[in-house]
């Protein structure tokens, strides 16, 4: 079964908001066996909304619209949808009893327009909002499958979920659900990480193998066919001992979690605790770290030194190292080393992380942009320090250089 998904709505096409709806929902249809070919996103015109719908009922055997069942003149889905399949709009009695209900207790004015939100096509079928007032639709109309629902997420997701999967599940036949796996890398690009792995890419009928580049992590997505979850899991299980046979090193989890959470749980599980020094990233470190629900258990703290003053006053860089002539700068070795057993020594830490670079618009101390030094200090252990040399724009290098300081603490963690 094929599936086009027509998000509605002019904010979608000026940018003002971004289309979360279809990622939910070509992810809940894969679930279920259906496949999404095309996405469309128009805007509240009546004459695209009718060229769309038309064109989407000629190539789809499901389509599924997002928005425009609201109570303002420009909510238009549903009034071009009745004239498009000649059929005529009724009140849904129980969503206009919900509808006045609700003004009623909240002692508010209920104006003629929002009896709009109880609309729906004549013999089709109501899909309860859980959580808003806007009925959702459902109806067949000359062989292919209209399901329409609200713009808010909010809205939209109970109500797909619960109402509108099961009605669809009911005109299906013999669709066999994907199930899918996501492979996280740290620590390797995409395309070197591609490269390990073009024959397996070539050769690939079922499992299918994809890979997705994020900022400083790739993602490998393997997905197969199968009528249950354990036939799906067994099916993917010898593509992903492939994979990990070539690549473990870089292999940090499979599923979709980020390195963060990963090295938080590893912390957290080994009892062992972090404290950070960041000059170039900023706070971005402990930022990502600190986004991880539990993550106060291992990390400590960390002191944003982005001044060679701040480095010397809270961190005791000597002057020497930071500034004059032959000393080392501070993007260099020698401070990250500093850094790193500083922050450590003064939290009490078991692990301390610095990074020191620059990451640009211009270089630094005669430093190209995107150099960075990572210094990793641990108790009772000589301290590391490893240098890269990023590519990318200032955001770009922040992001990487945080990442980078991540797997490598990962990959101390999963030795120990």
């Amino acid at each position: 079964m094929k599936a086009e998904i027509v998000a509605i709505g002019t904010e979608l096409l000026l940018g003002q908001i971004v289309n979360t709806n279809a990622q939910f929902l070509s992810r809940e249809c894969a679930a279920i066996g259906v496949d999404v070919y095309l996405q469309t996103v128009v805007g509240d015109n009546e004459h695209r909304l009718l060229e769309t719908f038309k064109l989407a009922a000629s190539r789809a055997d499901v389509v599924i619209c997002t928005g425009g069942l609201g109570p303002t003149q420009d909510d238009l889905t549903k009034d071009v949808l009745a004239g498009f399949v000649g059929r005529e709009l009724i009140i849904h009695e129980p969503s206009m009893t919900a509808i006045t209900d609700m003004f009623q207790s909240r002692g508010i004015h209920m104006v003629e327009s929002n009896r709009r939100q109880a609309l729906m096509l004549a013999d089709s079928d109501p899909l309860h909002n859980e959580t808003g007032l806007a009925v959702g639709i459902a109806f067949t109309y000359e062989g292919t499958h209209f399901i329409l629902l609200p713009g808010p997420p909010k809205e939209m997701k109970p109500m797909f979920s619960k109402y509108a999967v099961p009605w669809l599940q009911t005109k299906m036949t013999d669709e066999v659900p994907l199930y899918s796996k996501m492979l996280k890398f740290a620590g390797i690009g995409e395309s070197n990480l591609e490269h390990q792995l073009l024959d397996l890419i070539a050769a690939q009928t079922d499992p299918t193998i994809a890979p997705y580049a994020k900022e400083g992590e790739v993602t490998i997505r393997i997905t197969t066919r199968a009528q249950s979850a354990e036939e799906g899991e067994k099916k993917l299980q010898s593509t992903e001992e492939a994979i990990r046979s070539r690549l473990s090193e870089h292999l940090y989890a499979n599923h979709d979690v980020p390195i963060e959470a990963v090295v938080v749980q590893l912390l957290a599980a080994k009892k062992l605790t972090l404290a950070v020094a960041e000059s170039c990233t900023g706070g971005l470190l402990g930022d990502l770290i600190t986004s991880i629900p539990g993550s106060s258990q291992p990390f400590l703290g960390g002191i944003i030194c982005y001044t060679n003053a701040l480095k010397h006053q809270l961190l005791s860089v000597p002057l020497e190292v930071l500034e004059g002539e032959g000393a080392p700068g501070a993007v260099s070795s020698e401070t990250a080393v500093l850094l790193a057993e500083h922050i450590s020594g003064k939290t009490g830490s078991d692990f301390g992380i610095s990074i020191t670079g620059v990451a640009g618009p211009s270089s630094s101390e005669g430093k190209p942009v995107g150099l960075v030094y990572i210094g990793f200090a641990q108790k009772n252990k000589p301290t590391q320090v490893i240098a890269l040399q990023l590519s990318g724009n200032r955001e770009s290098i922040k992001h990487r250089a945080a990442k980078s300081a991540l797997y490598q603490l990962w990959k101390q963690l999963k030795d120990q």
